[in-house]
């Protein structure tokens, strides 16, 4: 009886954890989602999915993929892009590899961790 009493405390105790731990990561994915940047032609714009899944727009040439969260980071997938030159517009978004959210504004960032842009939540 007494081991009883002391298994069912420590496995709620696991329960509440495990719990805490998974609501941390729901919270910190649904930062990602929703768009970002400007709706206007010639400009970059993203927009995120609960399910990772992303299409966009990187001021010429479209894409869609999905990605991944894990922590406070975005890791973008494999994803489909348009090769269209489009005069004028730097095409940078389509060279992302992973992004982070600081309050209203989504930070893109190359692989090797340099910074590409920044896109502001819509």
């Amino acid at each position: 009886m007494k081991t009883a009493r002391l298994v069912r405390p420590a496995i709620a105790i696991a329960a509440a954890v495990v719990l805490a731990a998974l609501s941390g990561c729901s919270s910190s994915a649904s930062s990602f989602t929703g768009s970002w940047g400007e709706d206007t032609a010639g400009q970059p714009s993203l927009t995120i999915e609960s399910d990772g899944t992303f299409h966009g727009n990187d001021g010429c040439n479209d894409m869609s993929g999905k990605g991944t969260v894990s922590g406070d980071t975005f890791t973008f997938g494999p994803f489909a892009s348009t090769l269209k030159a489009c005069e004028g517009v730097t095409p940078w978004l389509n060279l992302a590899h992973t992004a982070k959210v600081d309050g209203d504004t989504l930070t893109v960032y190359k692989n090797g961790g340099d910074k590409l842009g920044t896109l502001a939540k819509r």
